[in-house]
């Protein structure tokens, strides 16, 4: 990889022709899923992990075949490891708990640690480590070791890196390092961490929203147009969350205007990418049960401080805030039934590679029909593995790098 510095990254929109983009390839933190821990980790099935890494593989090869520079964060990772002996510290110290494991087997695991090349401590720090793989003798201190048995995690495994949109946003030319709700996925960021603050990639890009006060997810957040974000509340993303993350995108002058938007509390719903996504610069594709009821508080940037405008119909607060007469919401159509169960396989969680042109499940028939039907270029990928976790193309993909709109 290149010795650049962070020149030319930033977005501005979710539609901007896509330049450079954050995957994560699935690998061996999916292996670690099991009946007994599936649901602790997030995911609705045991994924057939090579087949999820074929599925993944196209879906990287579609996007480099569209002219996409597609990064990969186990390769980040690693070669921020390898260049810096304080990305290294970091990623070992959040990934070692003394509260759980107690001090002496935490020293000693850090210990340990500190020893090995980026590549294996990369592959722990997202594979995680069970007891029964430590690699010294059992420390007759350790409580903690002598009661665990072999088979839990002393490090828990990161299934849910695949969906590398969350754990960190492009605003303009910033990047927003965010707040994971879950304990399943609150050290993914202490990774995404390292790589933005220590990979020669993205020297001198600066932050937004480095408080990280309260839970923000990046599949709530959205770039309608430029200065303008919709950010969802719901399961994972709390109003204090959007709260203090406009007024910090307010105070370094990224946006003029965040619209807060309640969503339903519930798997089904648990970010608002998966029931609204940006296909066109004025058009949305929207699950359909919702298009009637769907709400917003519009946060504006004021003198000394801010505004917060009462409830409003989402697609009307929208189109205010974006300055134009209407947000196209892509009719789907679809019978309520129907419309659930391709919701529920993120048939609303479209990636936008330009205007006009996303990527969609291929499983979500009727939806993608009707985007056709609508004009837009729908890009088909397979995902009978990659969807037990919950995310589509979308959730899938951090863009880095989108031209201006």
């Amino acid at each position: 990889m290149l010795d650049v510095t962070g020149a030319g990254l930033g977005c501005n929109s979710e539609v901007g022709t896509l330049r450079t983009v954050i995957l994560h390839r699935p690998g061996a933190e999916l292996q670690r899923l099991t009946p007994r821990n599936n649901d602790t980790l997030l995911f609705d099935g045991l994924p057939w992990v090579a087949k999820a890494q074929e599925e993944h593989d196209a879906f990287a090869a579609l996007l480099r075949s569209r002219g996409v520079e597609v990064l990969l964060l186990g390769d980040l990772l690693t070669e921020a490891l390898a260049k810096s002996g304080a990305a290294r510290m970091h990623g070992i110290s959040a990934a070692v708990d003394a509260r759980r494991l107690g001090v002496p087997l935490a020293q000693e695991l850090s210990a340990y640690l500190r020893t090995l090349d980026a590549g294996p401590l990369a592959h722990v720090l997202t594979a995680g480590m069970t007891f029964d793989e430590l690699p010294f003798g059992e420390n007759e201190l350790s409580l903690v070791r002598r009661m665990h048995h072999g088979g839990d995690f002393v490090i828990d495994p990161l299934p849910n890196l695949l969906f590398a949109r969350d754990s960190s946003v492009w605003i303009g030319p910033r990047v927003a390092i965010t707040s994971l709700a879950l304990p399943a996925r609150a050290r993914e960021t202490s990774l995404t961490d390292v790589i933005y603050a220590h990979h020669p990639r993205f020297l001198g890009v600066r932050r937004a929203y480095e408080s990280r006060s309260a839970p923000v997810e990046g599949g709530d957040v959205l770039l309608l147009a430029p200065g303008v974000l919709a950010v969802g509340v719901g399961e994972r993303t709390t109003p204090a969350g959007v709260e203090a993350l406009a007024r910090s995108l307010f105070d370094d002058e990224l946006a003029h205007t965040v619209l807060a938007v309640p969503i339903a509390q519930e798997r089904a719903q648990m970010h608002l990418d998966t029931v609204c996504t940006m296909v066109d610069a004025d058009a949305m594709v929207m699950y359909p049960n919702i298009v009637d009821t769907l709400a917003a508080f519009t946060i504006r940037r004021a003198a000394g401080g801010v505004t917060i405008d009462a409830a409003a119909p989402f697609v009307d607060a929208a189109a205010d805030a974006m300055g134009i007469a209407k947000l196209r919401v892509i009719d789907t159509g679809l019978d309520p039934v129907t419309a659930e169960r391709e919701q529920w396989d993120d048939g609303n969680n479209t990636l936008a590679l330009a205007p006009g042109v996303v990527v969609a499940y291929e499983r979500n028939t009727e939806t993608n029909a009707r985007l056709v039907d609508s004009g837009i270029e729908v890009l088909p990928i397979a995902a009978s593995e990659l969807g037990t976790g919950r995310g589509g193309p979308r959730c899938m993909s951090c863009p880095a790098a989108r031209d201006p709109l």
